[in-house]
């Protein structure tokens, strides 16, 4: 299982809206197939197994980290060709939630295939945990992103925009864009770094992310480099409820969502199609998603680097908290980047 969800991840930003899959196929000690789904509205990743495993894969064990689908979709149901292939056994890491798609093992079962679920379930979901978000919140899932120094600070006291990370972390960064469906900024951000907030990554994604701006004052300049190139990859303006859309932005192509709160932005993101936010500063839109309990994975770039007196603290504007009241991070998981070291935690649950 560990190595189909090796395999679900070569999909990385080609598949959504559809989640990322793998499998492997063994018969007896060897593994005589394996493929995961490549792009979306391609072959899925049972039947990249099975094609080439071909006459191998009867009697054979297909693992699979989510559960076959059960439909006619943009391919062929995947249980269909899993029976006709004389498949004996399917272990799966988790069921599909899709109330369209689902009913894969049942329909197994039926045909006489022994399903066993819940195989390194935890490790299944994480990697698809937007999809499955998708199907039980009218929130999108949020990543927050943060680059800081040793002592958590995010610019120096010069507020200069020089990157705190090294390259290395930054190519990460453009691989966690590519997989999420919008990329977010404050407007003091886009104001001061003027970023392109693009997924520039090898492969690039299949669909580029929204580029959302939460200005509720609609104060993005006309001459930004999101506002110069909305019509090229889309920008969106968080507004407040009374707040219009400049004529000079409208005119570019950008657009506007008004929203009463932070809230009522987020359930509106989601009727968009946006499952997925990665949001990525500063310091007061990262305090409003904490503060509010929006964030569902924080990933934290520490570089090794002091700024020291007068540097802007990523998480002073959050309200101060008592040690029992303060919400508690666990780690989820770590990396080393060269010298920088990226730590993804999530909110612990009571």
């Amino acid at each position: 299982m560990a190595n189909a969800i090796g395999l679900a991840q070569l999909g990385w930003g080609q598949v959504a809206p559809n989640p990322l899959v793998g499998a492997v196929i063994l018969n007896g000690p060897d593994v005589v197939g394996s493929g995961y789904h490549a792009r979306f509205g391609e072959r899925h990743a049972e039947v990249a197994a099975l094609e080439e495993a071909g006459p191998r894969a009867r009697g054979g064990t297909l693992y699979v980290n989510i559960e076959p689908c059960n439909h006619y979709g943009k391919t062929p149901p995947c249980t269909r060709a899993i029976i006709d292939a004389g498949v004996a056994r399917v272990v799966v890491g988790s069921r599909d939630p899709n109330p369209i798609a689902s009913g894969g093992a049942e329909r197994l079962r039926a045909a006489g295939i022994v399903v066993d679920f819940d195989v390194c379930e935890k490790e299944a979901r994480e990697i698809n945990n937007a999809f499955f978000n998708s199907f039980s919140s009218d929130r999108p899932w949020v990543t927050l992103k943060l680059a800081m120094s040793l002592d958590a600070s995010i610019a120096p006291a010069d507020r200069s925009t020089l990157m705190i990370t090294n390259e290395a972390s930054r190519q990460f960064v453009h691989r966690m864009r590519a997989q999420n469906d919008a990329i977010a900024v404050g407007a003091a951000t886009a104001a001061a770094d003027d970023p392109q907030l693009t997924a520039r990554s090898d492969p690039p994604p299949r669909v580029a992310p929204t580029r959302i701006v939460f200005d509720r004052s609609a104060r993005l300049s006309s001459q930004s480099k999101l506002a110069k190139t909305a019509r090229e990859v889309p920008v969106l303006l968080v507004t407040g409820e009374t707040t219009s859309l400049p004529a000079d932005l409208a005119n570019l192509g950008v657009g506007g969502l008004p929203a009463h709160d932070l809230a009522d932005a987020l359930k509106k993101l989601k009727t968009r199609g946006i499952n997925s936010l990665m949001v990525e500063g500063g310091a007061g839109l990262a305090a409003s998603f904490l503060g509010s309990g929006f964030v569902n994975r924080l990933v934290i770039f520490h570089a090794p680097i002091i700024l020291g007196a007068g540097s802007l603290n990523a998480f002073a504007g959050i309200a101060a908290q008592t040690i029992g009241d303060a919400p508690r991070f666990k780690i989820i998981s770590s990396a080393r980047l060269d010298d920088d070291v990226m730590t993804v935690y999530t909110v612990e649950k009571d």
